[in-house]
């Protein structure tokens, strides 16, 4: 009997295992009365393998509900790159169009036979189309000469002296700045005024 016990232990999972060491450490009933008919013990056990099922079920839910949400993750950061690139290409080409008869121009003026001050002139209306085109962008130049050198703004490639400028004034442009709305694109390259007048009084 007690090896037929210790078999059946042997095979128990450990939810059984716990509730069958349980119910051997329950004092005996009292002498002369018998366990009634389907005892507390099968009962029990009966309750911890419900249980155990249903922690299974659970755990197959929380599961499956994981990689549901993995996979609308995946696709939304999918959905969400694609759209991003379509996006850049649609604001590349939109920028793109603008600036293609600009282009044009230039070809035309690369192959016209007028004179050095003709072409210098195509050149400069050039200049002037492309300059409304960042307008209408809302690219503005950055403002230097007369202005107060701005280390935000400019670059300072040296000074010059110059007593007709305030000091530490813009004296000139050597290359030209932008600014998108608010948004430095590039700083202007400068020469800062250097006035000795002004520093001396």
């Amino acid at each position: 009997m007690q090896g037929t016990q210790q078999a059946q232990n042997a095979s128990a999972t450990p939810a059984e295992q716990a509730v069958i060491d349980a119910a051997t450490e329950l004092p005996p009933p009292p002498a002369g009365e018998e366990l009634p008919a389907g005892s507390a013990e099968p009962a029990a056990v009966d309750a911890a393998a419900s249980e155990l099922s249903q922690l299974k079920a659970e755990r197959d839910q929380l599961l499956d509900r994981l990689a549901r949400l993995q996979a609308e993750f995946d696709n939304a950061r999918k959905r969400a790159e694609r759209e991003r690139m379509e996006f850049r290409d649609y604001a590349t080409g939109n920028v793109v169009e603008q600036f293609l008869p600009v282009l044009d121009n230039f070809s035309l003026a690369l192959n016209a036979t007028g004179s050095a001050e003709q072409l210098r002139s195509g050149v400069a209306l050039i200049v002037k189309q492309m300059e409304e085109i960042l307008r209408q962008m809302q690219v503005v130049p950055v403002p230097t000469v007369g202005e107060a050198f701005d280390p935000h703004v400019h670059e300072a490639l040296g000074t010059v002296e110059r007593e007709d400028l305030p000091d530490q004034h813009v004296a000139e442009e050597i290359r030209r700045g932008y600014k998108l709305r608010e948004r430095l694109l590039r700083p202007a390259l400068v020469r800062v005024a250097h006035n000795p007048k002004q520093i001396s009084e």
